[in-house]
């Protein structure tokens, strides 16, 4: 197992990485990144001292329910770093069962790599969405052909790789990086049906970096963003050469979307695992600023709490549903139950705005003209600036912390990232609608509707 320290170190490789026109030379140091990375090496740390007989609890593939549910609580305390690395051995070993059959050359290294990658307890970032230039052609029929991520030249002992991939968080942070098809692909395209695990550090690989984290000294009015934001990172493939052992698709294209569906699948229990306990948090939030202001017995307050509180539960459910009807692949891998993870994250992401809405109705405009901390603790106007944000509590500072909250979560810069993250990540919301339908009982459903009319088949 890596300690934080050894973390830190293994950053120092060479990689090419710019934040904002300038090549950053020193991740941990840096003033805006640092922080980022300083919470990867927490994460190692916490992992360190939940070790298993010496070993991280982030390593293995779980084969069972009870082990799948494990492995999500794991990576829910160890961090973003440890949760897209951990999504990223699964889509492996959930791509390796799927096409075993058609193309069973790549399962040695892929399963090779799994090992590698458990043994050297490294971290992984997904690279799946490309540049797409028009997104109207498909990638062969781009002015520019670059446009998705492509072969550019085939060697006896690899590949050159050419294209960028967008919206990678936190790829600067981490060791290697998956890179996949982003869509189905069809005949004359086979240049782009490329998967391989491509290390940061490799020459060619450039990231531009952008972050929603602030760039403040005192974070204390940003209780969010200011300890969990992560980069998210513009990867450049600039003629990379990948060795074939690397490779674990080339060419084949009726089996390039299938590494995107099970990315796809381990993107979205990620996705819903998080917005589970974050509505329980807006939940919380929206009781407790209600309380502050005096008005939680307000009949429409209370009827917007209690729509969030079933939102709440509606998403906790899929996912307890999702990991309880999880599955065993044909490697022994479990994976949580397509129908449950995909209508748990669409619902999620499709009523997120609807119930930010009701905290920020909830709350009032003091989300965002609440004076800061350090505001209340001025010698000067302190004591007045706590005597008119007391409310129902009688206490300034408690309900302007509340706001503060609610403003960085939901109304800041990170809020806004936060919303466009809810949609996006694991796919936008018709990518959810195309797979909920596929795993429906449909003729089930269709049988009770004859049944129930008279109309039997």
């Amino acid at each position: 197992m890596l300690t934080g320290a050894e973390y830190l170190e293994s950053l120092d490789d060479g990689r090419i990485t710019i934040f904002e026109g300038q090549r950053v030379t020193d991740l941990p140091g840096h003033t805006v990144l640092g922080a980022a990375v300083h919470r990867v090496a927490a994460g190692y740390e916490w992992l360190a001292a939940n070790a298993v007989d010496g070993q991280s609890p982030l390593a293995g593939v779980p084969t069972s329910p009870e082990e799948l549910r494990a492995k999500v609580d794991v990576v829910h305390h160890a961090g973003m770093m440890a949760h897209v690395t951990y999504t990223s051995i699964m889509t492996l070993a959930t791509a390796a069962g799927r096409i075993k059959d058609a193309a069973p050359g790549y399962i040695e290294p892929i399963q090779a790599f799994i090992e590698d990658a458990h043994r050297r307890d490294i971290r992984i970032t997904q690279c799946i969405t490309d540049a797409k230039g028009d997104r109207s052609r498909p990638p062969g029929k781009q002015d520019d052909p670059d446009q998705y991520v492509r072969v550019v030249d085939r060697q006896a002992d690899g590949v050159v790789i050419r294209g960028a991939k967008l919206h990678i968080t936190g790829a600067s942070l981490g060791h290697e990086l998956l890179t996949i098809p982003t869509k189905a692909m069809k005949a004359g395209e086979e240049d782009y049906a490329i998967a391989c695990m491509v290390p940061v550090n490799a020459p060619g690989v450039k990231i531009i970096n952008t972050t929603y984290a602030p760039r403040h000294a005192d974070t204390r009015d940003f209780p969010v963003s200011g300890k969990d934001a992560a980069p998210e990172g513009f990867v450049i493939f600039d003629d990379v050469f990948v060795p074939r052992d690397r490779v674990f698709l080339d060419g084949e294209v009726s089996l390039a979307a299938m590494f995107a569906h099970s990315l796809g699948l381990w993107e979205r229990l990620g996705g819903l695992s998080g917005m589970a306990d974050q509505a329980d948090m807006l939940v919380g939030l929206a009781q407790l600023v209600a309380e502050s202001n005096g008005l939680a017995g307000e009949a429409h307050i209370k009827e917007k709490i209690s729509e969030m509180i079933i939102h709440a539960t509606v998403v906790r459910a899929c996912l307890e549903a999702c990991l309880t009807h999880a599955q065993i692949g044909p490697f022994g891998a479990a994976f949580p139950d397509e129908l449950y993870t995909n209508a748990g994250k669409y619902t999620g992401a499709a009523n997120y705005s609807l119930m930010v809405r009701h905290l920020h109705d909830i709350a009032g405009g003091a989300i965002v003209t609440a004076p800061s901390i350090s505001d209340l603790e001025s010698a000067e106007v302190g004591g007045l600036a706590r005597k008119y944000m007391s409310g129902a509590s009688g206490d300034g500072e408690y309900r302007t912390r509340l706001f503060h909250l609610i403003r960085d979560l939901t109304a800041d810069a990170y809020g806004g990232w936060q919303a466009v993250t809810a949609i996006q990540a694991g796919g936008g919301l018709y990518a959810q609608r195309i797979v909920t339908r596929k795993h429906y009982d449909l003729d089930r459903a269709r049988a009770l509707a004859r049944h129930a009319a008279g109309v039997e088949a």
